[in-house]
């Protein structure tokens, strides 16, 4: 499988294990992502740090876990960017739309003091 699901505290984070996002293997992320959604998991982390190439499937299957997680009331945090993956991510202007940081620990961060706010 491409996908690897961990379920933590605050959030289920995603992380791909292949290095492209593309039509192979974007239906089943976006699968996965639904699943999660529908499980009831509201705030989602995906972990693209060893993903460098992602094509129009990947970022539609992005969009759609963002989507989600709106929908949820929750928060779609993209992380891990390589250089060319985030040149995609900035060309199609998904920088302005989506959240993303670094690393996990800083989007783990970002969902606990989410957490407190809303408490």
């Amino acid at each position: 499988m491409d996908f690897e699901l961990q379920k933590h505290t605050d959030y289920t984070l995603v992380k791909i294990r292949t290095e492209r996002l593309d039509t192979m293997n974007a239906p089943a992320l976006k699968s996965e992502l639904i699943k999660a959604s529908a499980a009831g998991d509201r705030n989602l982390v995906l972990d693209v740090s060893e993903c460098e190439y992602c094509d129009s499937s990947g970022l539609s299957a992005i969009l759609v876990g963002n989507r989600l997680c709106e929908d949820a009331m929750g928060t779609f945090i993209l992380t891990g960017l390589q250089r060319d993956f985030e040149q995609i991510i900035r060309i199609s202007m998904l920088h302005t739309v989506l959240v993303i940081t670094r690393t996990e620990a800083e989007a783990a961060m970002i969902l606990v003091e989410k957490g407190k706010q809303i408490s």
